[in-house]
C-alpha cells in the first residue's frame, strides 16, 4: 500500500531531510586520503544525535553502523570499517535519519583527492541521471516515466545500470511502496500522486551490471571489480511537480 503524506507530514519530514543534507554535507568534507571509514561513520552518528534522531540503518536487518562506506567496485551497503581512504578512490556515502517519527535518506559518492577521468565521468553521470529523475516527477506520469529517464541518461553515457537495486517510498517506515528501478518502459507501472514522497537512487558502474553479496553479508559489489557510484535523494511529490527534501544547496 502506497502511503499518501499531508502537508504537515512533509513538513516533517523536509526538516529531517534539511538536518540530513547538513550532515552529508559535513561527512563528505571528512573524505579525504588517510582518513577510515570509521571515523567518518563516528561524526555522523554523533550529528544525528546533536539534531535529536536516531539513526535509521543501525539495527535495520542486522546492519552494525549508522553510515553505509561503500568504495571504489562496492556498490551500497557496506558497514563502515578501519579501511584507510587513498587518493584515487570513489567513496559512496549513504544514511538515513528516523526524526519526529519519519524516516530521510541520501546518498553522495565523492572523489578522494585526485581521481582519474573515467572517475569522475561516472561520478557525473550517476548525479546528472538522478537530476533527470527527479525532473521527471510529478502526478499522473508513471514510474515507469522516471526509470525509463534515469536508464535512458546512464546507458547513454555508457554505463551499467545495476537493475537489482532500486528506489523506494519512505516515510514512517524506512522502505515503503513503490519500487523505483533504475530502468523501465514509459507509460507502465503506477501513477504517481501528489503527497507521495519517493527516493530516486540510480546506481551505475563503469563495467558490467552484475552484481555480488560480500561475505560481510551486507555488502553488494559490482561482480568485475569495476567503479560504481550511487545517488539518492528523498523527494515529495507537489502539484506542480517535484520538491527535493535532502538538497544540499
Amino acid at each position: 500500500m502506497i502511503s499518501i503524506k499531508t502537508e504537515e507530514e512533509i513538513e516533517i519530514m523536509a526538516q529531517n531531510g534539511k538536518m540530513l543534507a547538513k550532515i552529508m554535507k559535513e561527512l563528505a568534507a571528512m573524505a579525504q586520503p588517510g582518513i577510515t571509514t570509521n571515523e567518518i561513520n563516528k561524526v555522523a552518528e554523533d550529528l544525528i544525535f546533536k539534531y535529536k534522531g536516531t539513526p535509521s540503518f543501525k539495527g535495520y536487518n542486522g546492519f552494525p553502523a549508522a553510515l553505509c562506506c561503500s568504495v571504489n567496485d562496492q556498490i551500497v551497503h557496506t558497514p563502515p570499517s578501519d579501511r584507510v581512504l587513498k587518493e584515487g578512490d570513489i567513496l559512496s556515502l549513504d544514511l538515513g535519519m528516523k526524526y519526529n517519527g519519519y524516516h530521510s535518506d541520501m546518498a553522495i559518492t565523492v572523489p578522494i583527492g585526485e581521481v582519474s577521468s573515467e572517475a569522475l565521468h561516472l561520478i557525473r553521470a550517476v548525479r546528472k541521471s538522478l537530476k533527470r529523475g527527479i525532473k521527471k516527477i510529478r502526478p499522473d506520469v508513471t514510474v515507469g516515466d522516471i526509470s525509463n529517464t534515469i536508464q535512458r541518461h546512464l546507458e547513454g553515457q555508457g554505463l551499467g545500470i545495476v537493475k537489482e537495486l532500486c528506489g523506494h517510498g519512505i516515510g514512517k517506515n524506512l522502505h515503503e511502496d513503490p519500487q523505483i528501478l533504475n530502468y523501465g518502459k514509459r507509460k507502465k507501472g503506477i501513477k504517481i500522486k501528489k503527497g507521495m514522497v519517493l527516493c530516486l537512487e540510480p546506481m551505475a558502474t563503469m563495467g558490467s551490471e552484475e552484481i555480488k553479496k560480500e561475505a560481510d553479508g551486507f555488502t553488494y559489489a559490482t561482480q568485475d571489480g569495476s567503479l560504481s557510484a550511487h545517488f539518492e535523494h528523498m523527494i515529495a511529490v507537489t502539484e506542480k511537480g517535484s520538491r527535493v527534501l535532502t538538497s544540499l544547496e
